[in-house]
């Protein structure tokens, strides 16, 4: 954290490096050094060119470093390397993408009536607070930090307890790079309390989380109280329909990479698969072989060839089983026990994290926890389906609305089923896609507001209307002397000559062939 960074760094435990829980007097500290910061103009009224300049910097100086940041992510989360690798070497494209922004974003003048320039900018906010998750650490912080500091503001970032590292080293980063001290702040602490003690903060502005919807309620219910705003990308449930004239290979690997990259730790991770009769057999035949040589050839996640990894912690690993054991319906066809002894692919020994095989059941009632409930966990659901309107009600079955996906060869159902599926994000023979440009967020009590895009930036800014009078001196005065003896509401007249001309116009065009 920017000011805090090296005393955090240096003390309490982190199985990577050393890292504190803040006191409330640190965080009142950060948030008091944010607002400073902000109230100065050192960054907030830093001319757009420069502050896109630094995030330019930023994103060279993390390029630069993406592989010794990925294997301290895998480190943190127990996720493969191959995935972090990949992941982590996409997130320079945020701060390039914001960066451009600021280039080429401009505000512009309303059609103001009378002899007034009106002129809108948008400028930010003051101090924001991002709660961050330990699924894609990184990742989502560098997705709400880029916005955020493009539009000027100063940042408060808490990322979670259970994988802080990699974005404290990011800030370290940003200052590097040039963002003055104060502008961007990582703390670390518990969420029930160092991130309730953030949000409750009267300075903080807007508030910004990836959590569990119950958690995005409780926090959501402070910020309303404190009129800031709020974006909240929640939990998930996403279906996959697989539909009869889909590629089969292309949709059940698909599905794989849906369902089980991340170990199934992210909020559009595809559960919930809603396959057509006349492929259903066939597809889960090939589905459970691709599982099991997923686990196969799980090891090390350290080690490249190393297919999925473990999930968070060992209590997290223990709420996995406990959902499946509560399960009132269904069949498990493979996995669904945690791993134990030596891996085939390189020997490590599977007590040594918290290991879940790909795991995959069927025939679940729609009604039962499995279908209804994020497990976040490698576990799919599967649902045989007949015709269209059925596999759609299947996949909008579900209070969340974050992510979908649809695979077909038919290009106007492809369109009019994404037309119908309840969901932020729709991919198409394709899941999980991402990009900078690309609007993010869901529907239902999958969460509101939206990350990636023009929509973030200007959602850390609002506008600002400048409006100048332009009249000579001479009508000013004949004008704006509201209490003049003789006024009358000359504005009101003003405006009353205006309507006056354009009912003329109107009354010209009666009668003609327009």
């Amino acid at each position: 954290m920017i000011g805090w960074t090296s005393k955090i760094l240096r003390t309490a435990k982190c199985s990577v490096r050393d890292v504190a829980s803040v006191t409330g007097k640190d965080l009142s500290l950060a948030v008091q050094g944010a607002q400073e910061a902000f109230d100065s103009g050192i960054w907030s009224r830093a001319p757009s060119i420069s502050r896109a300049k630094v995030l330019t910097r930023l994103a060279r100086i993390l390029e630069d470093r993406i592989l010794d940041v990925a294997q301290k992510e895998t480190l943190q989360t127990g996720r493969t390397i191959r995935e972090m690798t990949a992941q982590l070497g996409r997130l320079p494209e945020w701060l390039d993408y914001y960066a451009a922004l600021l280039r080429t974003t401009s505000g512009y003048v309303a059609p103001t009536q009378g002899k007034l320039l009106n002129y809108v900018q948008r400028v930010p906010l003051g101090v924001v607070a991002q709660i961050t998750p330990f699924n894609h650490p990184l990742l989502i912080a560098v997705k709400k930090i880029a916005p955020a500091l493009a539009a000027g503001n100063s940042v408060i970032v808490k990322p979670s307890e259970l994988a802080p590292v990699t974005v404290l080293e990011f800030a370290e980063m940003a200052e590097e790079a040039g963002v003055p001290p104060g502008v961007l702040s990582v703390i670390s602490g518990p969420g029930h309390t160092t991130g309730k003690d953030i949000v409750n903060n009267p300075l903080i502005r807007k508030v910004d989380i990836t959590a569990g919807t119950q958690t995005g309620k409780d926090l959501g219910a402070i910020v309303g109280a404190n009129l800031a705003a709020f974006t909240a990308e929640l939990g998930g449930k996403a279906p996959i329909i697989v539909f009869d004239d889909a590629d089969l290979e292309s949709a059940v690997n698909g599905a794989a990479f849906a369902a089980f990259v991340a170990s199934g730790q992210t909020c559009v991770s595809g559960t919930r698969l809603i396959i057509q009769s006349g492929i259903y057999e066939e597809f889960l035949s090939k589905f459970v072989r691709k599982a099991e040589s997923i686990r196969e050839r799980m090891g090390n996640p350290l080690n490249p060839k190393s297919t999925m990894g473990t999930v968070i912690s060992e209590r997290h690993l223990g709420r996995i089983e406990s959902m499946i054991a509560r399960k009132a319906s269904g069949s498990i066809v493979t996995g669904g026990t945690r791993m134990s002894g030596a891996s085939p692919l390189d020997g490590h020994d599977f007590s040594k994290g918290a290991f879940f095989p790909p795991t995959i059941i069927t025939d679940i009632d729609i009604e039962d926890l499995l279908w209804q409930e994020e497990i976040f966990g490698p576990v799919a659901v599967v649902k045989r389906f007949e015709h269209e309107h059925e596999g759609i009600r299947l996949a909008n079955a579900s209070k969340y609305g974050l992510g979908a996906g649809i695979w077909t060869s038919a290009l106007s159902k492809a369109h009019r089923v994404a037309a119908e599926i309840q969901s932020g994000l729709c991919w198409v023979n394709t899941h999980h896609r991402n990009d900078p440009s690309s609007p993010w967020g869901g529907m239902k009590e999958s969460g509101i507001g939206r990350e990636n895009g023009v929509e973030a930036f200007e959602a850390y800014s609002q506008s600002k209307s400048t409006i100048v009078n332009t009249a000579t001196a001479e009508e000013s005065r004949r004008l704006d002397d509201w209490f003049a003896e003789d006024a009358d509401g000359r504005r009101n007249t003003e405006i009353k000559v205006t309507i006056s001309v354009i009912d003329i116009a109107i009354e010209k065009l009666k009668g003609q062939d327009v």
